[in-house]
């Protein structure tokens, strides 16, 4: 039995490294520093050793000629999920490239929301560095945050110390559109945050008033969303007369049609701010390894992870290669879903030839042809992962000696064995 200290996370997003996890043979157990998040991802046991092809436990040698065998002749396989680390992406665009299969990462119709913003008019967004050391306002849009990342406040914002605040219980925090679930947001003083909610529906025309607002335009209405104009007004006041505001969002839980228009006017309304006074935009991610595919990706192609390698070159399309419509409407004839993190998020059901390179434990409604157990990044091999911000590539650990292969060493086994 061993004690690992200082043990960095994959799976919050925040790239938190402070926790302490007890090693007793292959059982993990998080003693200190867990979450909601961390604890129950980190000590999930171990059930699949061994690949099995057509429910039946074979070699990996095996598993993974079965698997080219499977892609060798196809036509159009999408290669889904993209949950892994550095080297894992690596291996997995290598494939795609040999295989000319589409690559989309299980987050992407999320994130899709943020791209198109970016794309379109561009943001001023910050790092988590900065929010911890900056930060007097915090503007919490559409999310619960304690609930997406449950250490944020903890780690970002209630910190004792910080280079550009004398006390950080005095920072604000401001909650429009969904109310927090818990306590986290509450400073260390006591002050609570400033809640004012409304549902996902009215949340565009939400933004759009108090933008216009931070803008000096008049409203008229008295109300919009069941939100007092005269509160946003108050918001606009706040975010102007603050040192550092930070607006944060999560792309994914802005589930409505068109919610890229919501981060566009959340990004224009931190350009206006910036007239007078510095704010920056936070968008939320990082988990399922959805900011490691974006970046690898990004630098392997130019594009994010919804991309085609079929014409023997990457072509990006953010709304036609998304692999469920490409499942579900004939375009695809075979899928591979790569998911090392999380065995709770298993492959989407298809008639079609399937192969899962994923993580111990998964239960499937149906048995794919091919699942081959891999080691999760961070606790059965060592790699990288990126963090929310993307500036930061978290040097994952390993903790333990399991015998699971890596995502990596398993794609590339399975791209060399299709050039033969």
């Amino acid at each position: 039995m061993a004690e690992i200290t200082e043990v960095p996370s994959p799976f919050c997003g925040i790239g938190t490294d402070d926790l302490i996890i007890q090693v007793d043979g292959v059982a993990l157990k998080v003693i200190k520093n867990g979450c909601t998040v961390n604890t129950p991802a980190f000590e999930q046991a171990i059930t699949d050793t061994r690949p099995r092809v057509d429910g039946v436990e074979v070699s990996l040698e095996l598993a993974v000629a079965r698997a080219a065998e499977l892609l060798k002749n196809t036509n159009q396989p999408v290669i889904g999920g993209c949950a892994t680390d550095v080297n894992g992406m690596r291996a997995l665009l290598a494939l795609a490239d040999r295989s000319g299969a589409v690559v989309d990462n299980m987050n992407f119709t999320g994130a899709r929301n943020n791209f198109l913003a970016l794309q379109d008019s561009g943001w001023m967004n910050t790092t988590l560095a900065e929010v911890k050391n900056r930060c007097d306002l915090l503007l919490v849009v559409g999310v619960d945050l304690e609930s997406f990342s449950p250490r944020f406040f903890e780690r970002y914002l209630w910190n004792e110390e910080s280079m550009f605040l004398d006390d950080t219980a005095k920072r604000q925090i401001i909650y429009l559109g969904k109310a927090p679930s818990g306590k986290a947001s509450t400073s260390p003083d006591g002050s609570k945050a400033q809640v004012f909610a409304c549902s996902n529906d009215d949340l565009p025309e939400v933004v759009a008033v108090l933008r216009a607002l931070v803008k000096g335009r008049p409203i008229r209405a008295e109300s919009v969303g069941g939100i007092a104009v005269l509160d946003l007004q108050n918001i606009a006041e706040q975010l102007k007369a603050a040192t550092y505001s930070v607006v944060t969002w999560a792309a994914g839980a802005l589930a409505y049609s068109q919610a890229e228009l919501t981060v566009q006017t959340l990004s224009e309304m931190v350009k206006d701010i910036n007239l007078n006074t510095r704010s920056s935009g936070l968008p939320l991610g990082g988990k399922e390894g959805d900011q490691t595919a974006n970046q690898v990706c990004g630098w392997t192609t130019g594009y994010p992870a919804r991309t085609r390698f079929s014409n023997g070159y990457p072509e990006y399309d953010p709304f036609l290669y998304d692999a469920n419509v490409l499942l579900s409407n004939g375009e695809a004839d075979a899928l591979v879903w790569v998911q090392a993190f999380n065995a709770k998020a298993v492959p989407p059901v298809t008639v079609l030839p399937t192969i899962v390179v994923g993580r111990s434990g998964m239960v499937f409604v149906t048995e794919p042809d091919v699942f081959i157990p891999v080691g999760t990044p961070g606790i059965d091999h060592a790699g990288h992962a990126y963090r929310m911000d993307n500036v930061v590539a978290i040097r994952l650990k390993k903790l333990r000696d399991s015998g699971l292969p890596s995502t990596a060493e398993v794609l590339h086994a399975i791209e060399h064995a299709l050039g033969k």
